[in-house]
């Protein structure tokens, strides 16, 4: 068993290097092959909106990404000016905006999907999908006890 009072513990070392060094190969890989202009974090939110079909306050995006209300007000900005967000007043509460996604946005979610998708079917059949399965659950427990508050 794994003692989490232990700086040193070499299991709980190893696992977050392995995910450290995941997420920064995932990124890099997956942004080189983004369109042209497009961010990761553009697709980010492109996806989630697209995903939720709903509108949502810049906060809410912000929350849901865990980032500042400015590095989301930045990215919503980039993505309102290439057209692929509508940005309305909060016909309740005037000190706030809602974003929707709009339908260039959508399709440029979708040549962003069709750009990385085939790097991430080959990941995911050279792991092999049954793999893939049983860590899912470990990777959103992890996933969650960061979201706790701490």
């Amino acid at each position: 068993m794994s003692d989490a009072t232990d700086p040193t513990d070499p299991l709980a070392i190893a696992l977050f290097s392995e995910m450290f060094m995941a997420d920064q190969l995932a990124r890099a890989r997956l942004a080189r092959a983004l369109p042209k202009g497009m961010e990761l974090s553009h697709f980010s939110v492109l996806n989630h909106l697209a995903r939720t079909n709903e509108e949502k306050t810049p906060a809410q995006l912000a929350k849901s990404f865990h980032v500042t209300r400015g590095a989301m007000t930045n990215t919503i900005g980039k993505l309102e000016w290439a057209g692929y967000v509508h940005v309305r007043p909060d016909w309740d509460d005037a000190r706030s905006k809602r974003v929707a996604i709009s339908g260039a946005g959508r399709k440029a979610r979708m040549e962003a999907l069709e750009s990385i998708a085939p790097i991430l079917a080959d990941i995911v059949d050279a792991v092999g999908s049954e793999k893939v399965r049983s860590i899912l659950p470990v990777l959103r427990e992890v996933r969650k006890r960061f979201d706790e508050p701490s």
